[in-house]
C-alpha cells in the first residue's frame, strides 16, 4: 500500500465525511493494525483478497476481542476499501463480499434518579475545582452531552440568558440543547469569581485553551480522561457502582422517556442520526416496569 493512499483517505474522512479527531485516530490505529497483519501474511492492501479479510476477522475473534471492538475495526477497514474502490485506486472491493460483524444488543448502562441525586450531592466545597466538578456533573445529566462534546465546549457556545448550549456531535453536526435551573445555577456559580476565573493561568498556553469552558489544573482545556476521573471520583464518594460520563447521557435519555418525553424530541436532544438508536432507551428495566404497572393498572393492586 502506498503510504499516500492512507493519508488521502484520512483527509477525505476529515474533510468530506466530517469525522471527528477521535474517530480519525481510531481509524488510523485500526487500519495500521490490519496492515501489520497483512505484512505477516506476505500480502498488502493492494493485493489482499476477500479470503484475507475473512482470515483477518477470524484472527481478531481468536485474539479475544469483544464483538464490538471487532466490528469497529472491520468497519474502518471496510470504509478504507470503499474509498480505494471509489477513487479507482483499486478496481475491486474485497470487503464488499464479507459479512459484517454482529454485535449483541444490550441495554445502555445508566443510574437511577436517586443515584443521580446522590452523585450530584456528593460534590461539596466552594473552591474552583468543586464548582467546576458540580457544573460538569449537572451539565452531563441535564443535556445528555457526550464527553467529547463537553471537552470541546467553548465560552461562545453557552447562552446563559436563555439556558441554551450549542453542541457539536459526531460528524461536527450542530444542535442546540436547553438545560434546566439546577444546571444553570451550577454553571453560573462556576463562571462567577472563585470558579472558572480561579483556574485561569497567568499566561494562556493557547488561544484554544482561553476559550474553553472547563479548565484543568494548569489552565488548559479539560481532557476526556480528566472528565472520566471526575465522574468516577464522585461516584465512589456517593457509593455508586463505577460509572462513566456516558452513563449520565444514558440516564438523561431514559429518565426523560420515563417521564413522558417524545422519542423524536429525545433523539434531537441527544444528536442521534436515527431514531432507532434512541429506541434502545425505551426498554425500561423490570423494577421500573413493574412499579409503573402497579401504579397505572386499575386491577394491579390486590384488595386487602
Amino acid at each position: 500500500m502506498a503510504a499516500d493512499s492512507l493519508e488521502t483517505f484520512m483527509t477525505w474522512m476529515r474533510v468530506e465525511q466530517g469525522r471527528s479527531l477521535n474517530t480519525l485516530v481510531a481509524y488510523r490505529r485500526d487500519i495500521d493494525s490490519y496492515v501489520t497483519w497483512l505484512t505477516a501474511q506476505k500480502a498488502n492492501v493492494m493485493n489482499a483478497t476477500t479470503q484475507h479479510l475473512e482470515r483477518f476477522l477470524a484472527y481478531l475473534r481468536a485474539s479475544g476481542k469483544a464483538p464490538k471492538s471487532v466490528a469497529r475495526q472491520f468497519a474502518a477497514v471496510r470504509m478504507f476499501y470503499k474509498y480505494l474502490s471509489q477513487e479507482g485506486i483499486r478496481h475491486d472491493n474485497p470487503a464488499a463480499q464479507v459479512d459484517g460483524v454482529k454485535v449483541p444488543s444490550s441495554l445502555p448502562k445508566g443510574i437511577s434518579e436517586d443515584e443521580v441525586a446522590l452523585l450530584l450531592n456528593s460534590v461539596t466545597g466552594v473552591d474552583s475545582f468543586a464548582r467546576r466538578d458540580r457544573a460538569i456533573l449537572e451539565f452531563l445529566y441535564a443535556t445528555g452531552a457526550r464527553v467529547a462534546e463537553l471537552c470541546t465546549l467553548s465560552m461562545s457556545d453557552i447562552d446563559m440568558h436563555d439556558s441554551l448550549v450549542r453542541l457539536f456531535g459526531k460528524g461536527s453536526k450542530e444542535r442546540i440543547v436547553p438545560f434546566g435551573r439546577p444546571c444553570h445555577e451550577a454553571m453560573r456559580d462556576y463562571f462567577d469569581l472563585g470558579g472558572r476565573p480561579g483556574l485561569v493561568p497567568d499566561k494562556w498556553a493557547s488561544r484554544e485553551d482561553s476559550d474553553a469552558v472547563f479548565l484543568g489544573v494548569h489552565g488548559t482545556r479539560l481532557s476526556r480522561q480528566a472528565v472520566f476521573n471526575i465522574v468516577r471520583k464522585y461516584a465512589a464518594l456517593a457509593k455508586i457502582k463505577d460509572i462513566s460520563p456516558h452513563a449520565l447521557r444514558h440516564s438523561c435519555a431514559t429518565h426523560m422517556l420515563v417521564h413522558g418525553a417524545d422519542l423524536r424530541v429525545v433523539q434531537e436532544l441527544l444528536g442521534h442520526a436515527s431514531v432507532s438508536t434512541t429506541q434502545i432507551y425505551t426498554r425500561v428495566d423490570n423494577e421500573v416496569l413493574y412499579e409503573m404497572y402497579r401504579e397505572a393498572h386499575p386491577r394491579a393492586r390486590a384488595k386487602k
